[in-house]
């Protein structure tokens, strides 16, 4: 079996920073392609930033210049680098990869999420 574990939510104030973590563990083969969501109350999980294993990026336009994605592909972690933090970015975030398993088959675990509140 393939986990990722988040960390790194927090409670912070408007304008503040936080850096999330992802590490993903077990019979990983190779992860291509990782990711960060975000969960609002209310709303449905939307994709914040991904990064392919060649580098690639992609930001949701709502966070672009303000939020970093990297990724070690050594130790199957990825961060996100989040600063001038809004009320709005207040979600539960999820990390997830695509890749394969040391079996070769197709691998997609998500985490369990690591709350983000932004508030004064």
């Amino acid at each position: 079996q393939v986990h990722v574990v988040e960390s790194g939510g927090a409670l912070v104030q408007p304008g503040g920073s936080l850096r999330l973590s992802c590490a993903a563990s077990g019979s990983i083969f190779k992860i291509n392609v990782m990711g960060w969501y975000r969960q609002a109350p209310g709303k449905q999980r939307e994709l914040v930033a991904t990064i392919s294993r060649g580098g690639v990026i992609n930001y949701a336009d709502s966070v672009k210049g303000r939020f970093t994605i990297s990724r070690d592909n050594t130790n199957s972690a990825w961060y996100l680098q989040m600063t001038s933090l809004k009320p709005e970015d207040t979600a539960v975030y999820y990390c997830n990869g695509h890749g394969y398993g040391e079996d070769y088959s197709f691998i997609s675990p998500w985490g369990q999420g690591t709350q983000v509140t932004v508030s004064s």
